[in-house]
């Protein structure tokens, strides 16, 4: 528990569906923080295991769900005060999953009695992408406001923290003697990952002023990635060549198997991942968002070619 921490969910039950994965981790532990005790719903409920020692004893309830299977959801979902759907996929039916699976989940809620919903979507949702997870963050968003109104959605851009596979991955082609970065002007706004699950705990702790809203969670900056590539091999203090891909070779990399990117994940990207500045954000949830650069060098000290041993004294 996080001393200091107000517990101003105190004996809520809130219903985490999906989460098991990166978000859902953090989300677990703010909300715990905050009182609140949790039904974790996945198809993978083990997952979850990390977060038991984070409660205290009855604080975690761990279910297995399928989305696409209602009658495990109403099982999930009955008797609970609120829930945050956390479901997404780059691959499968993404439709099921996070397009009118989404509505489904707001539905099925609702009817179950819970009092408040919050829907977690993405920065570039676009129901006429020709991407399918964009065109389907997209329909995912609209199905859960028909489905419930008053829910509230967040769209954040691309997360990151100590644990991540973002700062990770990108961290640990920094050993290579040549860099090739894949739409190097694209622009991201990296947010970190406590910071988005902040403003869900703050939604969900006061969720009357926000409903029916939709909010862009954007971190403090926007960078390229050529310029986050840059950030990256300072702070693991190594040299490589940083060689920005022609958009032709890129995407023909893109197009094979066993690479580090989809072709999606390239479009995806080249698109860039800012909030529009057309919607609220997340410092209209009462949080201000922490820059990137004030953890990169604490977090990713083990990708220096010595790891921590390598540190200099001074």
């Amino acid at each position: 528990m996080t001393i200091g921490k107000v517990r101003d969910l105190d004996g809520k039950l809130v219903a985490l569906v999906g989460g098991t994965g990166f978000f859902g981790r953090h989300l677990a532990q703010e909300l715990l923080d905050r009182g609140a005790r949790l039904r974790i719903a996945s198809r993978h409920p083990e997952k979850a295991f990390k977060v038991k020692p984070l409660a205290g004893l009855g604080q975690v309830q761990m279910v297995a769900v399928d989305v696409t299977k209602p009658h495990t959801l109403e099982v999930a979902l009955t008797g609970v005060d609120a829930v945050v759907n956390l479901v997404g996929a780059f691959a499968g039916n993404l439709d099921a999953v996070q397009g009118r699976g989404a509505g489904q989940i707001a539905a099925i809620a609702r009817a179950r009695g819970a009092t408040s919903f919050v829907h977690i979507s993405a920065i570039g949702a676009d129901a006429a992408s020709p991407v399918g997870y964009a065109r389907t963050k997209a329909e995912g968003e609209t199905a859960v406001l028909a489905a419930w109104p008053e829910a509230v959605v967040l769209r954040p851009s691309v997360l990151f923290g100590v644990d991540d596979n973002f700062l990770n991955l990108f961290a640990g082609f920094t050993a290579l003697p040549i860099l090739p970065v894949f739409a190097p002007t694209a622009l991201l706004q990296p947010l970190d990952v406590d910071d988005a699950a902040r403003a869900v705990g703050n939604v969900l702790a006061n969720p009357v002023p926000h409903a029916g809203l939709i909010y862009e969670l954007g971190g403090p900056e926007a960078l390229s990635v050529m310029d986050l590539n840059r950030r990256i091999a300072r702070a693991t203090q190594r040299s490589p060549i940083i060689v920005p891909l022609p958009e032709r070779l890129a995407s023909l990399i893109a197009a094979m198997p066993l690479t580090p990117i989809s072709r999606d994940q390239l479009a995806l990207l080249r698109q860039g991942n800012v909030a529009s500045d057309t919607l609220p954000g997340i410092r209209a949830l009462g949080v201000n968002p922490r820059p990137l650069d004030l953890f990169l060098n604490r977090w990713l000290v083990t990708f220096r070619k010595h790891g921590r041993f390598g540190a200099k004294v001074a």
